[in-house]
């Protein structure tokens, strides 16, 4: 079952619900719906967990776990999700987001305004020129990419539990003509 699959890499429930972070979420995350591993949870997950990954926040993990419980959607893999932005990844995903922010708007992309600030004072006195498409960019961003990883699970969970129908099915078929051999 594509259940195993995804058990193997979730970290333990009892330690999520332990986490100082996500305890502020209160006595919602002790609803059992949210640490199902079923076929429209994982795949809520996935999304949640994809499109707050391209949003330029921080404690976006938080953002997706409050999302998970608001839509009965797994919780440890909505939250773990979020880590696809890390300070690796991170420029080249928010440049995208920008990149795509100012094809909407029909704008030119300020590639100088895009060097590595070394303060924040700095990258926040040019956010009234790169907030907007980057914003726009990350929303857009967020929900392709996470209806993407939406539809992917759906398909993999799909594929996954019908090549187990078959090699149950071709196990009985053989089970059964061994059976006729030795009677």
């Amino acid at each position: 079952m594509p259940r195993k699959v995804f058990k193997r890499f979730l970290p333990d429930p009892a330690k999520i619900k332990e986490n100082r972070w996500i305890a502020l979420l209160g006595d919602k995350i002790h609803n059992s719906e949210l640490w199902h591993l079923t076929k429209h949870s994982v795949a809520g997950a996935f999304f949640i967990g994809i499109f707050c990954a391209f949003l330029p926040i921080p404690f976006q993990s938080l953002l997706a776990a409050f999302l998970a419980i608001l839509f009965k959607r797994n919780l440890a893999l909505s939250a773990a999700l979020v880590f696809i932005t890390n300070p690796i990844t991170m420029p080249p995903i928010f440049y995208f987001n920008y990149w795509v922010g100012n094809l909407f708007l029909n704008s030119p992309v300020i590639y100088e305004q895009l060097v590595v600030h070394d303060n924040w004072s700095r990258l926040l006195a040019n956010f009234d020129t790169i907030g907007k498409p980057l914003i726009l960019g990350s929303i857009i961003c967020g929900l392709v990419f996470g209806y993407l990883s939406y539809l992917s699970i759906q398909f993999f969970w799909i594929w996954k539990v019908k090549n187990r129908w078959r090699e149950r099915k071709k196990h009985r078929k053989n089970r059964n003509a061994h059976d006729k051999l030795n009677s």
